[in-house]
């Protein structure tokens, strides 16, 4: 008869919000984690520097990203500068752990502002005029004098 085996899993699912960071603190995380990433990737080629980021920090091991697997490859020719840099910037990272996966899409660029025409700044004016609120009316009248001229 054969023994059960231990399987050494961590729970995953739902979470009390009391057992959960603040919001603060993964905003501080992510903004961390970023800075680390634009560190370590601008000592990289720049080509190479597009096809991958960090994925993160787990202990003494850094996850990054790669694009693809020729880009992987390329990354763990890195491997020894990345772990000294990353020494050098405080983290503890003894291994470098690349993942393959579409990295996310560059965000889009912002587009122009539709200019507000005169008659909606008109609209406003007569809006703001006939509200009891001086805070709401300001805050109108601020939006009506974006108008084109």
């Amino acid at each position: 008869m054969q023994s059960p085996r231990r399987q050494s899993r961590r729970v995953c699912g739902p979470q009390s919000l009391a057992d959960c960071s603040s919001l603060g603190d993964l905003f501080t995380k992510a903004a961390a984690l970023e800075k680390l990433d634009q560190q370590l990737r601008q000592r990289l080629l720049p080509t190479l520097a597009e096809q991958v980021r960090l994925g993160g920090v787990h202990g003494e091991r850094i996850v990054f990203v790669a694009s693809s697997a020729a880009w992987a490859s390329r990354l763990r020719m890195e491997q020894a500068a990345i772990l000294r840099l990353a020494r050098t910037l405080g983290v503890s990272a003894r291994t470098l752990t690349i993942k393959i996966a579409p990295l996310p899409a560059p965000p889009p660029e912002p587009t122009a502002r539709l200019a507000l025409s005169p008659a909606a700044a008109r609209h406003l004016r007569a809006a703001a005029n006939s509200l009891p609120d001086p805070e709401l009316r300001a805050r109108f009248m601020a939006l009506a004098s974006l108008a084109k001229s």
